[in-house]
């Protein structure tokens, strides 16, 4: 289990993470999201040992994280970290070593994660004269070459095409089976909504949300309603409880402030003409982002 306890960093005067508490089982893909500057990347680098707790503790299976378990660890980072001028071959098995990894062990899980992401032709090619999106996938495998225990995931899927996304969120599941804790950010929030049980959610170096996803959305009380007719549907908005809503190119998407609004609503639309959805929506966490953080998640 990954501890963090109290924990506080302070850069002089400036607070950048102040008072975080979380729990994250063994096995778990846990959700940490912010806007710029909420200080995801600050607690991604105390949990790795990189900065030092002004005050609490960082624990993994009990221990205080430092240069004796940090094989034990992965790390992805959203500032991109390989040398432009090395093959992807001697990237690899330099990063792979320090590790601890021996040249077969580095060759063996090189060809794997190479095959696995279709990027075999590129073993022996310069890192600089790889794409965005083959760079990443790269990277990617140099933070999960030696099989940790705890991998950290700053931004995965940054640069990577709807495809290459889809690869590595299977890759990302495949790690959960066999055991490995991942804690990622991420500025997709469906991507968020598809991978986490739990999350995170941080402002100005505080938690505001956090949780079970689905308590999360149960607790927020409004939902979604989503209507496509081959009427207007614009009058819906003045309908009390409505509290947001947004135009579609057949339709409407309404914010309802509880569940018993969606009866109205339909009730106001049955004789109007053919309806062709009527659906009612958990809130998605976007809405709840913007809610509690006040920004659209950028």
């Amino acid at each position: 289990m990954l501890t963090i306890k109290d924990v506080r960093k302070q850069f002089g005067s400036f607070t950048a993470v102040e008072g975080i508490t979380l729990e994250i089982p063994k096995g778990e893909i846990f959700g940490l999201l912010g806007a710029n500057g909420a200080g995801k990347t600050t607690t991604f680098r105390m949990i790795l040992g990189l900065l030092t707790p002004s005050e609490g503790k960082i624990t993994w299976n009990g221990k205080e994280i430092s240069y004796e378990t940090s094989d034990l660890v992965g790390y992805l980072p959203e500032e991109r970290g390989l040398y432009p001028k090395l093959t992807v071959r001697e990237q690899l098995i330099y990063l792979g070593q320090l590790r601890g990894m021996t040249r077969s062990e580095i060759q063996e899980q090189t060809h794997k994660w190479l095959k696995r992401f279709g990027a075999e032709e590129y073993l022996n090619k310069k890192v600089e004269s790889l794409s965005k999106g083959n760079q990443q996938k790269i990277q990617f495998i140099a933070a999960v070459l030696h099989s940790p225990e705890l991998l950290i995931l700053d931004e995965p899927f940054s640069g990577l095409d709807p495809v290459n996304v889809e690869l590595l969120k299977n890759a990302v599941h495949e790690l959960k089976k066999d055991g490995t804790t991942i804690v990622f950010s991420s500025h997709r929030m469906e991507h968020v909504e598809e991978l986490c049980q739990h999350l995170c959610i941080m402002h100005r170096g505080k938690s505001v949300v956090q949780g079970n996803l689905k308590d999360i959305k149960r607790s927020f009380g409004k939902k979604n309603v989503s209507v496509k007719a081959d009427f207007d549907l614009t009058y819906l908005k003045e309908t009390n409880g409505v509290v947001k809503h947004r135009l579609t190119a057949d339709g409407i998407t309404l914010q309802v402030e509880r569940e018993e609004v969606a009866h109205d609503l339909f009730q106001a639309i049955q004789s109007k003409g053919f309806v062709r959805k009527f659906e009612l929506e958990e809130p998605s966490l976007n809405d709840i982002f913007i809610e509690k953080v006040g920004v659209v998640h950028e």
